[in-house]
């Protein structure tokens, strides 16, 4: 028996149905299965890698932050030798601010800032400027990155422990516990997440 509908209207009915159905499979049920799947099987990942200190979030292993002198609860933007910091952030570390300088090799005022920061961290951490590593005077290409190398790391490790009245060997087998090998054996270098590096500090007093 012939449908009493026209053929316009069968046709938006067709396709009504099909957007219920696709908005039930792709906006329901597939978004419900991957969350699932997420939190089942990578669970710190899914939740923003979010690093704990006595039952309190103090930030992500996946970003990094500042580890500066506080005083009176607030922020004096001045490094606090107690702790391991990280690489220049054109950004300060704001997940809503990332990017870089934009500011080539060449261009005057990038190497104006790179000597001042070399001669700021050589003599924050008492070694010679010659030897302060590359990573300690620039920024990452998001401003955000948690990463230092092994050998800024190692720098300073003696400041770290001289602050805090700790054996550097305790403060180097922290540095040691938190390096990570190259990618794929080859690229890049070793490297230390700070963050993560100062928590064990913290935990270990």
């Amino acid at each position: 028996m012939p449908s009493s509908l026209p053929a316009a209207v069968r046709n938006h009915l067709a396709a009504l149905r099909m957007l219920l159905v696709l908005t039930v499979i792709t906006g329901i049920a597939y978004p419900l299965v991957v969350t699932g799947i997420a939190q089942t099987a990578f669970s710190h990942q899914a939740n923003g890698s979010l690093v704990h200190l006595n039952g309190h979030v103090v930030g992500s292993s996946l970003i990094g932050q500042n580890f500066n002198l506080m005083k009176n609860g607030k922020d004096t933007g001045k490094p606090d030798p107690k702790w391991f910091q990280p690489r220049p952030s054109a950004g300060g570390y704001d997940p809503l601010a990332s990017g870089a300088s934009n500011l080539g090799p060449n261009n005057a005022d990038l190497v104006k800032t790179i000597k001042e920061r070399r001669a700021a961290v050589a003599a924050f951490d008492g070694v010679n400027p010659k030897d302060v590593p590359v990573d300690a005077v620039t920024a990452s290409g998001s401003g955000l990155d948690p990463d230092i190398s092994k050998a800024y790391a190692d720098e300073q490790v003696d400041r770290v422990a001289r602050a805090r009245g700790l054996d550097p060997a305790a403060v180097r087998k922290l540095v040691a516990d938190n390096t990570h090998s190259r990618a794929v054996g080859f690229l890049g270098q070793d490297y230390v997440n700070v963050v993560n590096l100062n928590l064990d500090l913290a935990k270990a007093g």
